[in-house]
């Protein structure tokens, strides 16, 4: 935006000089500047003048960010013979201001930039669903906004985002599992942000499926509705690519958005998951999904949830035997089992439904972008399954193996999952 102040001579007619050469020609002229927006123009109040102030006009004109200021268009409107006896004969003093930072309002909070300033305190809205966290508040010194977004259907879909100020470093997203919030991606991230010197902004958010959904929601939760939830946060924020790391669900969602929106995913790590849906799961999950049932556990409230019987059939199967007898994880393994236990059953019910039915095998054969697997080398049958789905990416890509952890690597060994996703994305 160009600010552009002007005091006038003394005597009579000046101010009507000059707002004739503004209507008659020179906004018209600038209007013909490429990325010209608008033209807005103020003068001093009168009460101001009473005050003892001098009259003063001010002009602000907007222009994209990519401008034809100073180009051929640009010097024809300011160098025209009225122009010139305008400042010549009506013009007493001109003050000119260039104001180049500017920020593009979304839906979603972004701004990590300004809580990196000491003096910037911790800040709630008043219904406490967006929150922010400024650098010399948290233990990492990384600023984080907690808020969420709204998707079409309006479904609420909590976030964290956190990592550079920078508001173009490259983007990361997160995808959890069934079953959990984005609190699993904790010391993964912290260990990241280490590997990568903080160069990229992470954004985890809670699926669909972590809460009931909203009545008006009539979708089914399905491989394709996650993809466009990831896809519909990125716009949110503004960003026109992304890096997605994903587990389990949530890798079946990395590998499916990496090959369905190759323009807007950069590169994807899927983790412990299938390229197609094993012909088990409905009776597999159907069977869980009674065992919440049987048990009848519920909040405060009222609002049935999955409760203490899967929770701990749960988290026997994704962690491995070793991890239960270190303090430190089996200690992590008791926060994602709270997780497990207080996850709404309704939104349990609706979200496996997108395990029940998907095939990516005819999309992998022809990709051609960047993409990568990793898997807990204890995970059952999926090391093996995940070798054959890495060599039929494209052309064949990396399998990670992560020994010594289970379902959810980034929780048994968050060091590294953090250095080899680093390393990948480079």
């Amino acid at each position: 935006m160009i600010a552009v102040y002007l005091t006038l001579q003394e005597g009579e007619g000046k101010e009507k000089e000059l707002e004739r050469w503004y209507n008659e020609e020179h906004v018209s002229l600038l209007q013909k500047v490429p990325g010209w927006r608008r033209t807005r123009r103020y003068v001093t109040s009168y009460l101001d003048i009473q005050d003892g102030r001098s009259k003063e006009f001010l002009a602000l004109h907007e222009y994209a960010p990519k401008n034809g200021l100073g180009g051929p268009e640009f010097k024809a409107a300011t160098s025209t013979k009225w122009n010139d006896e305008i400042y010549k004969s009506v013009v007493a003093e001109k003050r000119r201001r260039t104001y180049d930072l500017y920020y593009t309002f979304g839906p979603a909070p972004r701004d990590l930039g300004s809580l990196y300033d000491k003096a910037i305190i911790e800040a709630s809205s008043t219904d406490e669903l967006t929150k922010t966290y400024p650098a010399s508040k948290t233990p990492s010194s990384i600023p984080a906004i907690e808020s969420f977004i709204t998707t079409k259907d309006g479904v609420t879909l909590p976030y964290r985002l956190e990592g550079s100020p920078d508001p173009h470093a490259p983007l990361l997203i997160l995808a959890n599992s069934i079953l959990v919030d984005y609190g699993i991606w904790n010391d993964f991230v912290t260990h990241f942000i280490k590997a990568t010197n903080n160069k990229y902004r992470i954004v985890r958010f809670n699926t669909r499926g972590r809460t009931s959904l909203p009545e008006q929601s009539s979708k089914l939760i399905t491989i394709e509705t996650l993809g466009e939830d990831v896809i519909t946060i990125l716009d949110a924020l503004r960003a026109p690519t992304a890096s997605i790391v994903g587990v389990s669900l949530g890798g079946a969602t990395a590998l499916y958005t990496g090959l369905t929106y190759p323009s807007r995913i950069s590169a994807f790590v899927s983790c412990d998951t299938n390229s197609v849906a094993p012909a088990s799961n409905k009776k597999a999950w159907g069977e869980r999904i009674e065992v919440c049932e049987k048990e009848g556990a519920k909040t405060t409230s009222g609002e049935p949830t999955v409760g203490e019987d899967l929770a701990e059939l749960t988290v026997r199967r994704w962690f491995t035997k070793e991890s239960y007898a270190d303090p430190t994880i089996s200690k992590k393994i008791e926060i994602t089992k709270t997780m497990v236990r207080e996850n709404s059953l309704q939104g349990f019910r609706d979200s496996v439904n997108a395990l029940y039915e998907y095939d990516f095998r005819s999309q992998m054969a022809g990709f051609k972008g960047k993409g990568a697997f990793l898997v807990g080398a204890g995970d059952g049958v999926l090391p093996k399954t995940m070798k054959e789905m890495a060599d039929s990416l494209g052309g064949g890509v990396e399998l990670k193996e992560i020994e010594g952890a289970g379902h959810l690597p980034m929780v048994e060994k968050p060091d590294e999952v953090a250095g080899f996703v680093a390393g990948f994305l480079g």
